[in-house]
């Protein structure tokens, strides 16, 4: 069966009002309280995105994030009461794509699943515009289908945060990008810090930058931005 949105968190009635005001709005839910029961879910079943707790009863989130890693593609949230700038840089570092504290806004975590959820859609629909506008021997180009950048013909997967970060710098190409104008078409109000958008500006240039100390790509304009030079 498919989700729209996997919930995993050992705080079973948490989870429980999670899932059903998701449902109140439409977005098909479903929750697990341990990593076992996430990763029989997940061979059994798919889910367009996952909100996963830190501490699990039958291990860590960390863990279960690299471990999803290894086998699925798809946005991980995390969601915990764990509140330090480490945690968070180690969630977004192994693979997590938000880091939402708690206790949170059920109105405000809704948001934030349903921009990343109108994101994914998107991406989908605009599979024929973006290959098809990518000339033959462009350097760097955007696969929406598979959110993955293809560089000189090889095919580089990114985690959906990543694809996102690429893809509004790749629609802007050529022209200085704000901050701002990141954090707002990528995070919507879901951003953090500049230290968020420097990790993920990091793991961008390790994956597409022959030198990612001197990248040739995605260029910082000190004090302003960005700029993806193609």
């Amino acid at each position: 069966m498919h989700y729209n949105c996997l919930i995993v968190d050992d705080e079973k009635e948490l989870a429980r009002m999670t899932a059903e005001y998701f449902e109140m709005f439409e977005v098909k839910t479903c929750f697990v309280t341990s990593a076992d029961e996430c990763y029989g879910f997940l061979e059994s079943n798919s889910t367009d995105l996952i909100l996963l707790d830190i501490n699990l009863g039958d291990g860590s989130g960390f863990d279960v994030c690299k471990k999803i890693r290894e086998k699925y593609r798809l946005p991980i949230l995390f969601i915990s009461a764990r509140q330090s700038d480490d945690d968070i840089l180690i969630a977004l570092s192994i693979g997590g794509d938000d880091y939402i504290k708690k206790p949170y806004s059920l109105s405000v975590l809704l948001a934030k699943v349903k921009v990343t959820l109108k994101r994914i859609s998107e991406s989908g629909a605009a599979v024929q515009t973006d290959v098809s506008s990518a000339s033959a021997d462009e350097a760097l180009s955007l696969d929406p289908s598979t959110m993955s950048a293809v560089l000189k013909g090889e095919r580089i997967p990114l985690k959906a945060r990543e694809y996102a970060l690429l893809e509004a710098l790749y629609n802007h190409k050529n022209t200085i990008v704000s901050k701002d104008r990141l954090f707002e078409e990528v995070w919507g109000d879901g951003y953090y810090s500049d230290g968020t958008l420097n990790v993920h500006i990091r793991k961008l240039r390790e994956k597409i930058e022959k030198d990612p100390n001197s990248p040739a790509f995605i260029k910082t304009v000190w004090g302003t931005g960005y700029i993806l030079e193609i």
